[in-house]
């Protein structure tokens, strides 16, 4: 019952559960464009796996992953700390490299390059 008297609105403000319902929409929207944000980046991705194939690269390069940890890191507002944005860069970049993987063997037709 204290939640409840807590969530009325007052005369001063708006209504608690208009500006959660508000909020919880601008989230779904920024979802959304972190869905498609993250789709046109592995689609770039899959287009740099190509581009390294055809030079002969390895699909893990070690220092790229570093150099983008560190520059996303660098570039990081908050509230995430750095650490938080490093694991999620970290999970971001291993599905690209899967994508990659699993593009090569759709292409080759090598099971050998796919992961376990």
């Amino acid at each position: 019952m204290a939640e409840e008297r807590a969530l009325k609105p007052g005369p001063d403000g708006p209504d608690p559960r208009h500006q959660v319902d508000e909020l919880r929409r601008r989230i779904d929207e920024m979802d959304e464009s972190l869905v498609r944000l993250l789709s046109a980046r592995a689609a770039c991705a899959l287009e740099v796996g190509r581009v390294k194939k055809l030079l002969g690269l390895e699909i893990y390069q070690p220092s790229r992953e570093a150099d983008v940890l560190s520059h996303v890191q660098r570039v990081n507002p908050g509230p995430l700390n750095d650490a938080s944005i490093k694991r999620l860069f970290e999970r971001i970049i291993d599905e690209a490299r899967r994508l990659e993987r699993e593009a090569e063997v759709e292409n080759t037709g090598d099971e050998r390059t796919r992961e376990g």
